[in-house]
């Protein structure tokens, strides 16, 4: 591990609490593992940097992003962000689930380049690469601290998550969106607890997250739905399709995607494994539906644009931007971060701040921390 190629620094000091060898990593506080968190490691290194340019030639409606932690206890087998881990010479799949980077001084970071003069207050994204609701936020309590250095400098905002321990931040969210625009949106895409359980184990239960969406919305906070991602042969049937969708439009989603599985290198690996000792009937189908590579084929995408779009009708979703089944009509398919623009409404800040807005500093919750069903 003494080739990761971290930001260099120092261990600031001997800590009981660093794993053996790994004062030797470059750019590495300390690693650590906690009894609450078993199976984690968690690597502490200190950013020179937070907000992240989004290439110029990326059609996404935002130009920087924000990633507190990289990999991601989630765990889920189909995650795109998986090859990111390679850039740390660690592994795509057990390594991305249970090795964590901590940004630990982020907020500190953040705050000092929003205070520069060049910065122009434009949309900043969370949750587009690993999610910053993850396991570990509810030890590190990083995104208090950047919710509050965002909102308190006049700079719109959105977050997409799969945590539920977002619902420990909705009083300072609240606060934050009567300064600035803020966008919100929840992923969703498992009913039966047993594929959830197998896909996506360290993901709060479908039911819980259908709960967060009531929750953010009854605060008077938009709250779009990603429905994704639809997994051929596992959750596009009919009668799935159409129970997700009337679920999510009963908690009052403002908006919804649907979304194809998109397999990246990395993700594609992992995934296929999982496929061929779970699933292996599938196998053939899911070869010539990724025959082209990352994105299914064309002709699924519009079978399952023409399955969606009468549920979406009956379900009252047709009316909200954004709710239509992503990756037809010649579009990507995708997840945000896969060079597609087409998010539900409410995931996304709704218009930019006024100039003449005159932000306030935002508090941080102190209330007592949710902990991750």
């Amino acid at each position: 591990m003494a080739g990761m190629r971290w930001d260099a620094q120092r261990l600031d000091a001997d800590d009981p609490g660093t794993l053996p060898g790994m004062p030797s990593v470059r750019g590495l506080l300390r690693s650590v593992q906690v009894p609450e968190f078993p199976g984690l490691t968690f690597h502490e290194v200190r950013s020179r940097s937070a907000l992240n340019e989004v290439p110029g030639d990326s059609p996404m409606p935002f130009r920087w992003t924000i990633n507190p932690y990289r990999g991601c206890s989630h765990s889920c087998v189909y995650c795109f962000a998986r090859g990111t881990h390679e850039w740390l010479e660690l592994d795509t799949g057990r390594d991305f689930d249970t090795q964590v980077v901590v940004k630990t001084n982020l907020a500190e970071v953040l705050r000092r380049e929003l205070a520069r003069p060049s910065w122009r207050r434009e949309h900043v994204a969370l949750g587009t690469n690993t999610d910053p609701y993850q396991r570990a936020e509810g030890r590190y309590r990083l995104m208090p601290g950047v919710v509050s250095a965002l909102a308190g400098s006049g700079t719109p905002f959105s977050i997409l998550t799969k945590g539920t321990l977002l619902r420990r931040d909705l009083p300072l969210l609240a606060a934050a969106a009567r300064d600035v625009p803020v966008g919100l949106g929840v992923s969703l895409a498992i009913r039966d607890d047993e594929l959830h359980a197998s896909l996506e184990p360290g993901v709060p239960g479908p039911r819980s997250r259908l709960e967060l969406v009531r929750a953010i919305t009854d605060a008077g906070l938009p709250c779009g739905v990603f429905l994704a991602p639809v997994l051929p042969g596992l959750t596009d049937g009919l009668a799935d399709l159409d129970a997700t969708l009337r679920d999510i439009a009963a908690a009052g989603a403002t908006g919804v995607t649907v979304v194809p599985l998109h397999l990246r290198p990395g993700a594609r690996e992992w995934f296929s494994a999982w496929l061929a000792r779970e699933h292996p009937q599938l196998v053939p189908r899911y070869r010539q539906l990724y025959r082209r590579g990352a994105v299914v084929a064309p002709e699924y995408r519009s079978w399952l644009s023409d399955r969606v779009a009468p549920l979406l009708a009956r379900h009252g979703l047709d009316r909200q931007a954004g709710g239509a089944a992503r990756g037809t009509g010649g579009a990507p398919a995708g997840i945000p971060g896969d060079g597609d623009s087409d998010f539900p409404a409410g995931s996304l800040p709704d218009a930019a701040p006024s100039p003449s807005r005159r932000p306030r500093p935002v508090t941080p919750s102190t209330g007592e921390q949710l902990t991750l069903l």
